[in-house]
């Protein structure tokens, strides 16, 4: 009984010093209410939105990983004899970077470990954006309102390339140095500026002796920053804008359904996070990656024998490769197009393309209203073929960049096959485009036939004639409802001018790119009352704003749109 009172005046006391706490933070902190609205803040549980957690997440990974590092990395171009644990390389002349990154290898405790796992956390950061980014293009999560989030993740996988780059470059091994000696001809081709820029950043003559210090605070401290500030950002904008979502059941375009934050998806996404980093951990220590010890130090008169990148800037060195030789005399300037065109014209025509899309997209249309609910990939069959196309001309510039390795396993001329690759950059990209957009189109007659016959159930009868037939399911509401629920522009028409006037070129090209985007469609058979009707047997009056607490879900709402 003593016990008993007192642990009951003690929990008493505990939840009268909680309740005073939270009462003293919400009167100089907004708490309460915002705290209850993200504490009930719906996330969608569909696989497809795990891509941003596991880009997340790998971000956090490579924070804590490189923190460890960096106590023990020693930035500096000073040469050094090397001295360490490591015989092969005893004795010789190398910088105190690359020196550091030997320490780091083999006398730090756990120091292998660590700088693997931050490496393959860096690839899988930067593949997760990637994939992320594709999803969010292929079912059109960037439109309306969500122009700005799409154009921060573009500037997010842009700073992950940069920053992938810097690291990647930091040990002065002879393959990262390969790396920067191919950087530093991109900056000399850039004309007027070229040669200023690459006395400031390698601080003069190649290889100079500021570049890895000046490399070592963008990768620590600017770059990350500056990640960090915009992943923020774009968290925020999640939260304001809200997720989309799949339609479905309950699922509209003025609500966002799903778990709510707390204690559901706190409990799952906690869980995911520690998955991310185990297998971060379980590559790192059964794949090497990155062995800069097998490659030696930098030295300006060596280069390393296939000599290949980290994948996500392989499509650099594969347009470098792929580009025929050519150049020109401007008032005695030497112009390097096989340079400045394939490593600063294309990727930035690239970044602009996709910063722009959004925009594009929305003026092709002429549709200015607000989407939360995702396209599936075939109901957009125009986009979801520019996006293949996109995803391929990428494959066939990584390709590229690994020629002469291909070549070499093949057995084939590295001549031969530079010239496919450059035919195939043009070529597969057109034929993946008429291919995608013809097999979305055949999907969608597909689900045309399922709601017009049922699905097939693999049972056979006999007709009265004596002739046989296969037996058809209907399909269920909620099928029917993923069919049919879709948003299908329709193109645009020129409006009816005065007479004498004729309409621009500027209406005619956006008329034209119009019926090119959304004239080729599959129409479904049913009116917008039966639409309406299935939602209704779907959804019944109040089951949309009021789900049930056994359901597990949140349920937020969005203003009108």
């Amino acid at each position: 009984m003593v016990f008993s009172r007192r642990r009951a005046r003690l929990t008493s006391k505990a939840g009268q010093a909680a309740k005073s706490g939270f009462h003293a933070l919400d009167s100089r902190l907004p708490v309460a209410e915002p705290g209850r609205q993200l504490l009930r803040k719906a996330f969608p549980d569909h696989w497809s939105f795990l891509l941003g957690e596991i880009a997340l997440y790998s971000l956090v990974v490579l924070v804590l990983t490189g923190i460890y590092l960096a106590f023990f990395f020693n930035p500096s171009m000073s040469h050094v004899l090397y001295d360490g644990s490591y015989g092969r390389l005893r004795g010789v002349r190398m910088s105190e970077a690359y020196a550091s990154t030997l320490r780091i290898t083999f006398d730090v405790r756990g120091g292998l470990l660590i700088r693997q796992i931050h490496h393959w956390g860096a690839v899988v950061f930067v593949a997760a954006i990637g994939a992320h980014m594709l999803r969010i293009f292929f079912t059109g999560a960037f439109r309306r309102p969500r122009e700005l989030n799409w154009m921060l993740g573009v500037t997010l996988f842009m700073l992950a390339l940069v920053e992938g780059f810097c690291g990647y470059s930091l040990p002065d091994d002879l393959l990262s140095g390969t790396g920067l000696r191919i950087a530093q001809g991109i900056l000399l081709s850039i004309p007027v500026i070229g040669t200023y820029a690459s006395f400031f950043a390698f601080g003069g003559e190649y290889p100079g002796s500021e570049i890895i210090p000046r490399l070592y605070v963008t990768h620590i401290l600017l770059v990350p920053g500056i990640l960090l500030a915009l992943v923020v950002l774009h968290l925020i904008l999640i939260v304001q804008l809200k997720h989309t979502q799949w339609s479905g059941p309950r699922k509209t375009n003025r609500n966002a359904v799903g778990q709510p934050a707390f204690p559901q998806f706190t409990t799952k996404t906690t869980g995911f996070f520690l998955m991310i980093f185990g297998v971060l951990t379980l590559l790192a220590g059964l794949a090497q990656i990155n062995p800069v010890h097998d490659y030696g130090p930098y030295r300006s008169d060596q280069v390393s024998t296939g000599s290949q990148p980290d994948w996500y800037v392989g499509f650099l060195e594969g347009a470098l490769r792929l580009i025929p030789p050519f150049e020109t005399m401007v008032w005695g300037h030497t112009l390097m197009w096989n340079v400045l065109v394939p490593a600063v014209i294309l990727p930035g025509l690239l970044f602009l393309g996709l910063y722009l899309y959004p925009f594009f997209e929305r003026w092709v249309t002429g549709d200015s209203g607000e989407h939360h609910l995702c396209d599936r990939p075939r109901n957009r069959p125009t986009r979801t073929g520019l996006g293949t196309a996109g995803v391929t001309f990428y494959a066939v510039l990584l390709m590229a960049g690994g020629n002469d390795v291909l070549a070499y396993l093949l057995d084939v001329s590295l001549n031969a096959l530079t010239w496919s690759l450059r035919v195939s950059l043009v070529v597969l990209p057109v034929a993946a485009f008429m291919a995608t957009k013809r097999l979305c189109l055949a999907l969608q007659a597909h689900d045309r036939e399922r709601l017009t016959k049922g699905e097939e159930s693999g049972k056979v009868r006999q007709l009265i004639e004596g002739g046989m037939a296969e037996e058809h399911i209907p399909l269920s509401p909620e099928e029917q409802h993923t069919i049919l629920v879709r948003e299908m522009p329709p193109p645009l028409q020129l409006t009816a001018l005065p007479e004498g006037k004729r309409p621009s070129r500027r209406q005619r090209l956006r008329v034209a790119l119009s019926a090119w985007y959304y004239e080729d469609r599959v129409d479904m058979p049913a009116s917008a009352e039966q639409r309406r009707a299935i939602a209704a047997r779907i959804a019944a009056p109040g089951e949309v704003a009021a789900p049930g607490p056994e359901e597990r879900s949140a349920t937020e709402h969005r203003g009108p749109g």
